[in-house]
């Protein structure tokens, strides 16, 4: 399915923030941060990148209903399980 740059807007403005927050993690890195510090942000980053892959299956499974287009079962179930 091909999605429009207008309808994954929203991801790509999250995955854009994710992107800035992990620079930011790899700058902790560089500076010695704390240990815990580094893991908590970086868990925060994993989070934020996942949360957008959710958002595109989403948008793309929208589509899908409200245009009627057919879905491919064993397909979907292969696209929402590489994001676990």
């Amino acid at each position: 399915m091909h999605l429009e740059p207008e309808e994954t807007k929203a991801v790509a403005l999250r995955m854009k923030r994710a992107h800035g927050h992990l620079a930011s993690v790899i700058r902790m890195l560089e500076e010695g941060a704390e240990c815990e510090d580094v893991v908590t942000q970086l868990a925060a980053v994993s989070k934020a990148i996942s949360r957008s892959g959710f958002a595109l299956v989403s948008t793309g499974m929208q589509k899908c209903v409200t245009e009627g287009e057919d879905v491919d079962a064993a397909r979907l179930e292969k696209v929402f399980l590489s994001l676990a």
